[in-house]
């Protein structure tokens, strides 16, 4: 079979799969798709859009639509980290579902992904900068008309430690609070009951995972979104050498860079990305796969990971057929999973979000409902809204509202649980994939019986 007529073969498959389904497919955009990523298998890893300004890999740039950049950048202001020539430079990008605007037409969140590279003469200098200015960036950023900062994730606790009651273990993520952050320590208990404080220098020193959260919101458009900003934090020596503060420099497979400017330090950064990269990158995923197949089971989280799978290792059957889900009117009930969260994180009388734009946020979730789903259980899931949002009425985050909102996210995920479960399996190869991780997971069960 000549290659320039496989394209057409696997996307048979494809629509053979859909129409047992209905699920709605465009047949010229998928084979677009399938050849244009076909022939990308030549070339450079890394693409230019000149006349939009962006780059990012090669399969990753396929996914990618302009048409919100506008929105994206806004946002990106706010979350993003500013350059200090000769000590600390960055490259902002779009990560996750907001890098595949394309196709995710109901993306959850606003996800961002930012190299930080510090110029010091020592590790412990760049660990003490990068200390600076995240604590500067989560104080100028706590509260606003239009956003609010929920978390920060920075340092690893160095011994089991005990924080409103709950027992974290030693070398799991600190999260801290605003509060937390402007007193510059962390105060709780050892698990005999002793007094035990981390300070916010100390957990500099191993900074390891660095996150920080935000709730934004668009007047214009009555929306909410969580807004996440990962670092990927390097230190530049005195000779020249990278190294990455938490072990680890992220590869490059599945982000969207919004400024040409920063290609010199995305280049620079990217040359010392190890050479296995996309096996490990691979590997990772797959084991996130098998959890949500087998463990935590979550079909929507295990197809988005899938899809960077099958794409990024010449899978394309699978891949395309992946895609066009992410697009089904079903798929928004993603979204509603996430912005529910969203609500609870800032529905505070404390909140700089005023309560008029979550009652509006509310009635868009309902409408979104509406128009994705039909009959039974779109009626269900539509009177947990209804109940949510008279709860939004009421003040404070009461036990009532607790409870609303975990037995309406339960019921949205449900359904998109059973969405994916059911149309994953509905690709031969795609179900022969699912199950040889669930094969593995009874052998060893019964291995270690």
């Amino acid at each position: 079979m000549s290659e320039e007529k496989q394209p057409k073969v696997d996307l048979q498959n494809i629509l053979d799969s859909a129409e047992r389904l209905g699920v709605e497919l465009d047949e010229e955009e998928a084979l677009q798709w399938l050849t244009a990523i076909s022939a990308a298998k030549s070339g450079s890893d890394i693409v230019v859009d000149t006349k939009e300004g962006v780059f990012g890999h090669k399969v990753s740039m396929l996914d990618f639509s302009p048409e919100n950049l506008a929105y994206f950048r806004e946002i990106g202001r706010l979350v993003e980290f500013e350059d200090q020539p000769g000590k600390v430079e960055t490259a902002l990008a779009l990560s996750g579902s907001a890098a595949q605007s394309k196709i995710q037409t109901y993306p959850g969140d606003c996800d961002y992904f930012e190299r930080i590279n510090i110029i010091a003469d020592t590790r412990e200098q760049a660990c003490l900068t990068l200390a600076e200015i995240m604590r500067e960036k989560a104080l100028q950023t706590e509260k606003g008309p239009t956003y609010q900062l929920i978390e920060v994730k920075f340092g690893s606790y160095p011994y089991a430690f005990v924080k409103d009651g709950v027992t974290l273990s030693s070398g799991s993520p600190i999260s801290w609070r605003v509060a937390d952050i402007r007193q510059g320590k962390i105060e709780g208990f050892l698990p005999d009951g002793n007094p035990a404080v981390i300070k916010w220098e100390e957990a500099a020193l191993d900074p390891g995972w660095c996150k920080m959260d935000w709730v934004v919101a668009d007047p214009e458009r009555g929306r909410l979104a969580n807004a996440s900003n990962m670092l990927d934090v390097t230190w530049e020596a005195p000779d020249g050498s990278i190294t990455p503060l938490d072990g680890y420099l992220d590869p490059y497979f599945q982000e969207i860079y919004l400024e040409a400017e920063s290609i010199p330090v995305f280049s620079k950064l990217v040359k010392h990305v190890s050479s296995n990269a996309l096996d490990e990158y691979v590997d990772q995923l797959e084991k996130e796969v098998n959890k949500y197949v087998t463990k935590s089971l979550n079909y929507g989280k295990a197809a988005k990971r899938m899809y960077n799978i099958f794409r990024l290792t010449g899978r394309y059957e699978e891949a395309a057929f992946v895609r066009e889900l992410f697009d089904e009117p079903a798929t928004v009930l993603y979204q509603v999973w996430s912005l529910i969260r969203t609500i609870d994180d800032v529905i505070d009388e404390n909140s700089s979000i005023p309560r008029e734009m979550l009652q509006e946020q509310a009635d868009n979730l309902i409408l979104s409902v509406i128009s994705g789903l039909e009959g039974e259980k779109e009626a269900e899931i539509v009177r947990y809204l209804l109940r949510l949002q008279r709860s939004l009425g009421e003040s404070g985050k009461g036990d009532e509202w607790q409870a609303q909102v975990e037995v309406a996210r339960a019921e949205v995920m449900k359904v998109v649980n059973n969405f994916f479960y059911e149309r994953l399996n509905a690709l031969p190869s795609i179900r022969e994939y699912i199950a040889s991780f669930q094969r593995k997971k009874k052998r060893n069960e019964q291995g270690g019986g």
